[in-house]
């Protein structure tokens, strides 16, 4: 899969979960392996509740569990790093 299929999916996937598909969402993210898709995925497992996953999938997007208490907010921040 290409980068600009990646993004798009992945757009996809952002809107599932902002519309309450976790699982939608999760599905799309499993499939992609590019650090977006591992910060959209350590969101997925924030929201889930699943801190040890989410935190995984922080590392290997290196980022930091800590960078936003609001899942909503996130998701429109990892959203916005896919539209610039």
């Amino acid at each position: 899969m290409g980068a600009t299929a990646i993004r798009q999916e992945l757009l996809r996937a952002i809107d599932l979960a902002l519309a309450g598909d976790w699982d939608g969402a999760h599905g799309i993210v499993q499939r992609c392996d590019d650090a977006a898709a591992y910060w959209l995925h350590a969101v997925l497992h924030k929201i889930e509740g699943d801190e040890a996953n989410s935190r995984y999938w922080y590392a290997r997007a290196g980022r930091s569990y800590e960078y936003c208490a609001d899942a909503t907010a996130e998701l429109e921040a990892v959203k916005a790093a896919l539209t610039e």
